[in-house]
């Protein structure tokens, strides 16, 4: 599943590291039990089991049968892994709406206008219920549903967020259908909860299929020794370019599907590992359209990053490139396909990169249910241990919480107005 021959790193010495690190294999089988509160994902069992998967479905096929429209109301990890498998698979179900993830007023002005003349219901994800931009959309889309639906609002408005919680509370006062944000799962790594699998099922998305791809991921991982182990042997090349001087690793991809689940990646390594002045700086190129501005750098520009090829495989052939009786210079063109274009493109683009920057790659299957339940679940355990190996707590994300407090202090939020005289002065 991972290749690092061209890496800049010999084999022994990859290999060598991630014997060293071997142990985190066992922190893996033990649940990472010294980060107890923020690993309920690492054993899909425990929040993902059949009862939840049954309870999602069922919801999901009622919504699907009323819905014209489903709003996901959430920020970062708690609409980026159903969004990335949505929009990757399109699977044909409810059109889904994404709010709560911006504050620009064209962003809720085009939310409101797309529930116009349309059967809509509503899912508000939020684990504590405090965080601006949810929050503030959700009560624009709550006061516009009780305006269109009265009393059948309620009904139509799903919270997924953590047992006793403001919104949990709100949810058994208003008879919203409550879904459990697992306390010990962080937003980044929820998507095998309620958090990312029921939005999936109610686009379409089989969602039983997802969770047996991630459980073979697992299975498979903590089954494979060291010195094989691709999660291990990732992590391992990753900190040793770090340690090389490399700042960035840019995520490359050649199937345009992969667009939103480049955003969960990148949030998934940001979040975790940039900090205590630490971490690789993750980005993201996507392939062809991109060639001509990051491949241009990537080519001949400063060399602080390496590139990771997400290379997935192609599901058809594509139409022909048949000759039409125009001499238009692409004559060599001729019988071939668009698989094979993109095989070349990928190909060439991993050759030329290569002489100028380590380049790494990810073999990461088809765009479908299972192979990206075993992406969820590969990046993630191999997100803990870069930050293992790299010193950093993989859970925590303390400098998020640095702009909820100025935003809170700027807006008045009650027990936030000392800041706001020290934050006016940086303004100014």
């Amino acid at each position: 599943m991972f290749d690092f021959q061209n890496s800049g790193l010999t084999p022994e010495l990859v290999t060598d590291r991630a014997e060293k690190n071997a142990f985190l294999l066992q922190e893996a089988l033990d649940g990472f039990s010294s980060f107890d509160g923020s690993t309920g994902w690492v054993d899909i069992d425990s929040c993902a089991d059949q009862a939840l998967l049954q309870r999602i479905s069922r919801k999901a096929a009622q919504i699907r049968e009323e819905a014209d429209l489903f709003i996901l109301i959430g920020v970062g990890g708690s609409n980026n892994a159903a969004r990335s498998v949505i929009e990757a698979l399109r699977p044909g179900g409810v059109e889904i709406c994404y709010a709560g993830n911006a504050t620009a007023p064209s962003s809720m002005e085009y939310v409101l206008e797309q529930m116009e003349g349309k059967s809509v219901f509503v899912n508000i994800i939020a684990k504590n219920f405090e965080t601006l931009e949810p929050g503030a959309a959700f009560r624009v889309i709550r006061k516009r549903m009780y305006e269109k639906y009265g009393a059948d609002a309620g009904r139509r408005i799903l919270a997924t967020g953590t047992r006793n919680s403001r919104l949990h509370q709100l949810s058994i006062t208003y008879g919203w259908d409550f879904f459990d944000f697992p306390e010990a799962v962080g937003g980044r790594y929820s998507a095998m909860t309620a958090v990312g699998l029921l939005p999936m099922a109610v686009a379409g998305v089989d969602i039983a299929r997802l969770v047996a791809g991630a459980k073979d991921m697992r299975r498979q991982l903590l089954a494979t020794a060291a010195r094989e182990n691709p999660a291990l042997l990732y992590a391992s090349v990753r900190t040793m370019l770090y340690e090389k001087g490399y700042r960035a690793e840019m995520l490359t991809f050649f199937e345009p599907r992969m667009r939103w689940f480049s955003k969960w990646w990148i949030q998934l390594f940001g979040e975790s590992e940039g900090k205590d002045d630490l971490g690789l700086l993750p980005l993201a190129c996507e392939c062809s359209e991109e060639l001509h501005s990051m491949g241009q750098f990537m080519q001949q520009g400063t060399p602080v990053a390496f590139e990771t090829f997400l290379s997935m495989e192609l599901d058809s052939p594509g139409p022909e490139l048949s000759p039409d009786g125009v001499d238009d210079g692409f004559g060599y063109l001729d019988k071939m396909s668009f698989a094979d274009l993109s095989r070349a493109s990928e190909s060439g683009t991993m050759a030329a990169h290569s002489t100028h920057l380590p380049c790494l790659c990810i073999h990461g299957g088809h765009c479908s249910e299972r192979d990206f339940g075993g992406l969820f679940y590969f990046f993630m355990l191999s997100c803990v241990f870069s930050c293992r190996m790299m010193g950093v707590n993989p859970f925590d994300q303390p400098g998020v919480e640095a702009y909820k407090k100025n935003m809170f202090a700027l807006l008045g939020k009650p027990g936030y107005e000392g800041l706001t005289a020290e934050l006016e002065a940086k303004l100014k």
